[in-house]
């Protein structure tokens, strides 16, 4: 079925769509010791305060940065992701409301891991099939919260107006591309505190995904 709406929203995947076991921690931990032993950073670096996609941007822009120690970050990466991802659950309600949304709506992904990790799991969870597209790391230029990833959709559709599209999940980052992207975000579950500290200002708040269809009805008024 051609879809002739023009109306798109946006999905983060981990703990917006997906329940995610992806251990960050120890994911940032990898980043920041392969940095320092590489003489990326300093050992001092607070790497707790980061996120990990913002410790991999820090090292991909240093001047030390070669193509065969940035492979071997993206391994470190890729293998923590897929350990974390497998055998990954839908979170609450996520399938009735893809099913009421794909009627009104085009819907992506946009998510920091690996595209083949990424694909795998919305397979395992019978969700993929809803999704015009699966946008991951290898599409943009660079990782939310840079605006790369809302840009290269955006692109998708290039005589949208911004207005056309909405996006969901659960992090300040995704908020931050969102806004950077200059497009409408709605955090699902997320902490007030980190999205105002990180100047994001969502549209909504919502806890569960059945109140997305509300929320966007009410949009669709004003």
């Amino acid at each position: 079925m051609i879809k002739t709406f023009q109306k798109g929203i946006i999905f983060d995947m981990d703990n917006t769509l997906l329940q995610s076991r992806i251990d960050f921690t120890e994911m940032k931990r990898a980043i920041f010791q392969l940095w320092v032993d590489n003489g990326i950073i300093s050992p001092t670096l607070e790497w707790e305060k980061h996120t990990a996609s913002q410790l991999i941007e820090i090292g991909r822009k240093a001047e030390q940065m070669t193509r065969e120690l940035e492979q071997a970050m993206w391994d470190a990466v890729t293998a923590i992701e897929k350990e974390g991802m497998h055998g990954a659950v839908l979170e609450q309600h996520a399938v009735e409301v893809l099913e009421e949304l794909k009627n009104r709506y085009q819907l992506y992904i946009l998510t920091n891991n690996a595209y083949a990790a990424a694909e795998e799991a919305l397979n395992e969870t019978g969700i993929a099939s809803y999704f015009d597209e699966i946008v991951a790391r290898e599409q943009m230029t660079t990782l939310k919260p840079s605006p790369s990833g809302i840009h290269y959709i955006r692109s998708r559709k290039p005589d949208w107006p911004v207005s056309a599209w909405t996006m969901i999940g659960d992090s300040w980052i995704d908020g931050k591309a969102a806004c950077d992207g200059q497009v409408a975000f709605i955090a699902y579950q997320g902490n007030e505190l980190d999205m105002e500290r990180n100047g994001v200002v969502p549209r909504a708040y919502i806890n569960d995904l059945e109140e997305l269809l509300t929320v966007l009805e009410k949009f669709e008024q004003e």
